[in-house]
């Protein structure tokens, strides 16, 4: 059950040639996918990329009369595998994952990939996760580009650009038997546009036809001596044709402008950011029209020598934008420049920061110091200026002593888990353990339950990649002292967690405790079934075990806890694991539904239930500010949003007391954490009822006269002591 659901979105699939389509980045990719004849698609979900996944799922119905196989892979690396099939075969495949952690993870086939080339088109659509906005590692996939030779287009974010891309892509690993990585940003995934559509296309050759008349050449198998020629061929053959293939199709991009003695040349996924600086400085409009002439490398890898040069010889100076580091790009030009004797100044990291996201104003102030430095004609006011004067360079905005100055009065907002998340109380059983046993060695894993690292919770030392929880702790199996704890996910679990996490513990005899979080989805990604999901979905086996896998990898201390909410029952658990006497890994289940999908999933039935007529109950807590006493260790042990703090109304209470405020999705593990601590009994639950039955009026009018009485009797009471 993904996050949202593209079945009314993907109908613009079906547009017939020479109309116009409207959208989002991702839906032009797919329709791009299907305008090329593409014969099979795989891939693993991840940020900014998971959409592409969730799209080619509800566009099953269009993928089959199309003849498109498409899976989800339970992996990047199988997902790079599945490219196998167009090593013999002329069909064309693309996947598509998370990069650079899911390059990481497929960097072994996606290697043996590139070494022994291709005959049909393959196209690697990698959602480029960089910058502030990211939620891993600052790293860039022009390196795996590099390392592996495969060529990387990074097209300008509109969709016209990232259509073409998809196409040319094809057509250029076609033309060079070589994969081709297509580079997504953030910004490109989500950019809404038009572009004029083509027929969508069968796959001009099917994986039928393959199994039907198989194919079989060793010097496409990477072993010896084919794997010793490959590198070869790489130079001597595919390089010349990729660049013969980029030269006449013209792939990059030059656009003229008023300063023919001055430059820039950037990537493309940079494009728009660049025009808006340029706009910023008064050297462009707001149609793209710069003053400033620009060499656009929607081809980032291969670098192309003598455009490179057609676009230098003539100008003193130009300024390369390369977002991140090392400056791959800037290395080459220099190399390129000095070694044909070219005399331009190539400006770049010297004026730009060497690492960090390249948003406008970072790009507007680079380019305003390369200009002051090798042009500062281009900065005054043009005779009939394209834009709004250019602004002072004043101290940005992230600089500002008013942004600094907010700082120490708007507290910090860490990320945390959802309101009624079922993996806090996890942590919170956790907390509790330690306060008993002492602080353990924690190994965290990617996934939402990282967010433990974080206050309130404080828990876990590293993260090493998704599924590597309990391998991060392997280091930790020996004897004496306390047992390290690890924790992984159910679909790290899936990922790769079950064979580098418990089949190596099994292995090695490892001694500690591995916790496994068990919500039924891919929670992180979006909320994608998994082989352990409880879902009954028509297209994927699930409602496979995680214990049944557990155990049959040679596990045989295994808890299964299939409530989260039950603090005082994960609190034993984790006691029991930490002090057992059996040898080998402890392996504690801890089964919830993931909130966010069940409120998904939830929500609407309740309100057609509600519309239909039908009795309907809501559970809702509370705090009673009367039994409540400021201390607020229930928060502290909890964390969840809705629990906050409100005036006592009682003047002799000075602190603020508990309150659950209206977000609150009656979990109940506000109240069932206060009771595992033994914290107070000022928690209560209140059932809301729709469309009550006689005899819920009956019981609440019996319950209201009830209360009423004993209200009146102990202000009663308080009256004669006051006396």
């Amino acid at each position: 059950m993904a996050e949202r659901s593209f079945k009314k979105e993907v109908g613009q699939l079906r547009i017939p040639a020479g109309e116009e389509f409207r959208g989002e980045g991702i839906l032009a990719v797919t329709k791009a996918l299907l305008q090329s004849g593409v014969g099979y698609v795989a891939g693993y979900q991840g940020s900014p990329i998971s959409h592409l996944m969730d799209v080619l799922a509800d566009a099953k119905d269009i993928l089959d009369e199309l003849g498109v196989h498409f899976e989800a892979s339970a992996s990047e690396a199988t997902a790079a595998a599945t490219l196998a099939a167009s090593v013999m075969y002329p069909i064309r495949g693309a996947v598509t994952w998370k990069s650079t952690v899911g390059t990481n993870v497929a960097s072994d086939a996606l290697a043996n990939l590139a070494s022994g080339g291709v005959i049909g088109g393959t196209l690697v659509i990698i959602g480029e996760d960089y910058g502030e906005g990211s939620s891993i590692m600052q790293e860039r996939s022009h390196a795996f580009a590099m390392k592996s030779q495969m060529w990387l287009l990074d097209p300008r974010p509109n969709l016209e650009s990232i259509v073409q891309a998809v196409e040319d892509g094809f057509e250029l690993s076609e033309a060079s038997n070589t994969p081709v990585m297509l580079q997504m940003r953030i910004r490109s995934c989500h950019v809404h546009g038009r572009f004029i559509t083509r027929e969508n296309r069968r796959p001009a050759f099917t994986l039928a036809e393959a199994l039907e008349h198989p194919k079989r050449d060793v010097g496409r198998i990477v072993l010896p001596p084919a794997s010793f020629t490959h590198e070869h061929e790489k130079v001597r053959e595919r390089w010349p044709a990729a660049v013969k293939f980029i030269r006449e199709r013209k792939l990059n991009e030059f656009f003229d402008g008023d300063f023919s003695d001055i430059g820039l040349i950037l990537q493309g996924g940079l494009y728009n950011g660049v025009i808006r600086a340029l706009q910023l400085l008064g050297l462009a409009d707001s149609f793209g029209n710069t003053r400033i002439p620009l060499y656009v490398m929607n081809v980032t890898y291969p670098v192309i020598d003598a455009e490179v040069l057609e676009f230098c010889e003539t100008r003193r100076a130009v300024l390369l934008i390369e977002e991140g580091q090392p400056d791959f790009i800037e290395q080459n030009l220099h190399a390129i420049l000095r070694r044909a004797g070219c005399a331009t100044a190539l400006a770049g990291k010297d004026v730009l920061p060497m690492a960090g996201e390249y948003t406008t104003e970072v790009m507007r102030d680079g380019i305003q110091a390369f200009l002051a430095a090798h042009a500062p004609h281009a900065l005054a006011p043009a005779p009939t200026a394209v834009a709004s004067p250019p602004q002072p360079a004043a101290v940005p905005l992230r600089f500002h002593p008013k942004i600094a100055a907010l700082a120490t009065v708007v507290p910090a907002r860490p990320a945390g888990f959802c309101t009624g998340c079922p993996e806090r109380p996890i942590f919170a059983a956790m907390k509790l353990v330690e306060a008993d046993l002492g602080e353990h060695h924690i190994s965290c894993d990617i996934g939402c339950h990282l967010f433990s690292i974080l206050p309130p919770f404080n828990l876990g030392a590293t993260t090493m990649g998704y599924g590597l929880g309990a391998a991060s702790s392997a280091a930790f199996n020996v004897k004496g002292g306390r047992r390290s704890i690890s924790v992984m996910g159910d679909g790290g679990f899936w990922h790769n967690g079950l064979t580098s996490g418990i089949g190596n513990a099994v292995f090695n005899k490892y001694d500690g405790v591995i916790v496994i979080v068990d919500n039924f989805y891919a929670s992180a990604t979006g909320g994608q079934d998994v082989l352990s999901s409880r879902a009954d979905n028509p297209n994927r086996a699930t409602n496979n075990p995680i214990e049944a896998a557990v155990r049959g990898v040679g596990v045989k201390w295994l808890r299964v806890i299939d409530r989260t909410y039950d603090v005082a029952r994960l609190r034993d658990a984790l006691e029991e694991a930490l002090t057992t006497p059996e040898p080998g890994p402890k392996v504690i289940i801890a089964q919830s539904e993931c909130m966010l999908n069940r409120q998904r999933r939830v929500k609407p039935l309740f309100n057609s239930a509600v519309k239909a007529g039908e009795r309907v109950v809501k559970e809702r807590f509370g705090v009673d500010a009367d039994v409540c006493s400021g201390d607020h260790a229930c928060i502290r042990l909890s964390g969840c949003p809705s629990l906050t703090l409100k005036d006592s109304g009682d003047p002799l209470k000075e602190d603020p007391v508990a309150h659950v405020d209206s977000s609150c999705v009656g979990c109940g593990n506000c109240g069932e954490v206060a009771d595992a601590a033994v914290l107070c009994p000022s928690f209560y639950r209140a059932d809301i009822i729709h469309n009550p039955t006689r005899r819920d009026r009956l019981l609440a009018r019996v319950r209201g006269a009830a209360i009423g009485f004993l209200q009146r009797r102990r202000a009663a009471r308080l009256a004669r002591c006051a006396l």
